[in-house]
């Protein structure tokens, strides 16, 4: 049997991490793991702008993405979620010549399902909003350069081209069968996501826990929290950076109100289940001070677990989000 090579080995083992943090989640969102740490989505789903914009993204320390397109806010993140609960899956492409020409990958699915990952009330007059936000998805192309934001930074106030990367949208296409909801759907992806899912990167999100929160900014978080199971804390400067806000440069007003927005959005993690208990370290004086938010998550990872439980992991119910009929 033929050795694995370094990438492969490498492949295999961030697998085996994503397998690990399961912690006991039904139908996880098994996503890319720079999507759910990246500060592309606004922490509001409404007074969004359609405004055509440039929204750069430093994905910390591996990347950097430039968001082009209208304003994405949390029922664009909220339907990503949903699809990626779905499952995305490898379907092979066939050349002109019969042959292999690469592959896409494709959550194919009906609006009940999608709805019904999404929290949303299972009804046909939902489904235009549905095909709205996802085409509001596909309208969005992320630009997405390899390596850290400083270099990013310098060789674009040069006029340089950063370094390697790659230009798509997150969704491909979509096509839907018909408008009842048993109708069949099917979401084709972009570059970055294949590329995602060929290597690896990947992470599993409690999804139950997500669409129980309540909180915009709560959503914003929870994906950067779950995707991490490693780690216990996290500074109010990346909290600020996934709600699009530089919090060491808000005036003290604004600081503080952020600090009551962050205190409603943690306890919403722990009543929705995420978190078992959380508080907030201040570092410093006056306007050097820092903070961090420590957190314990409230369920184990998938090694912790008592195999011989019949709990079923996550107990709590998934309840329905109801949305406006035909709201855009």
């Amino acid at each position: 049997m033929a050795e694995l090579t370094a990438a492969e080995q490498a492949r295999l083992e961030r697998l085996e991490r994503t397998r690990r943090n399961m912690r006991g989640r039904r139908l996880p969102a098994v996503m890319p793991s720079k999507l759910a740490r990246a500060a592309a989505f606004s922490p509001r789903s409404n007074g969004l702008s359609e405004e055509r914009t440039t929204r750069i993204v430093a994905v910390r320390p591996y990347a950097v993405i430039e968001v082009r397109g209208r304003e994405l806010g949390t029922k664009h993140r909220d339907m990503l979620v949903a699809l990626f609960r779905l499952r995305a899956r490898r379907f092979e492409i066939v050349g002109p010549d019969g042959r292999p020409a690469g592959g896409v990958y494709r959550t194919e699915t009906t609006w009940r399902e999608i709805l019904r990952a999404s929290g949303v009330s299972v009804h046909v007059n939902n489904l235009l909003t549905a095909l709205r936000i996802c085409e509001e998805l596909r309208e969005t192309s992320l630009r997405v350069f390899t390596g850290s934001y400083d270099a990013y930074e310098t060789a674009m106030k040069a006029g340089r081209l950063p370094a390697a990367g790659w230009s798509d949208g997150i969704i491909g296409s979509i096509e839907w069968d018909g408008p009842s909801l048993d109708a069949r759907v099917r979401v084709a992806y972009g570059e970055w996501v294949r590329r995602a899912f060929e290597a690896k990167h990947l992470v599993s999100l409690n999804a139950d826990v997500y669409f129980r929160l309540r909180s915009d900014f709560a959503r914003a978080w929870w994906p950067h929290i779950d995707s991490q199971p490693n780690h216990s804390w996290v500074g109010l400067d990346t909290l600020g950076e996934l709600a699009g806000r530089d919090f060491d440069a808000l005036p003290s007003k604004q600081r503080a109100r952020f600090r009551e927005d962050l205190t409603h959005a943690f306890d919403d993690l722990i009543a929705a289940g995420g978190l078992e208990s959380w508080r907030l370290e201040a570092l410093g004086e006056g306007r050097k001070k820092t903070y961090r938010v420590h957190y314990k998550h409230a369920l184990p990872k998938q090694g912790s677990l008592d195999l011989g439980s019949t709990s079923g992991g996550d107990a709590l119910p998934l309840p329905e989000r109801a949305e406006p009929d035909g709201a855009g």
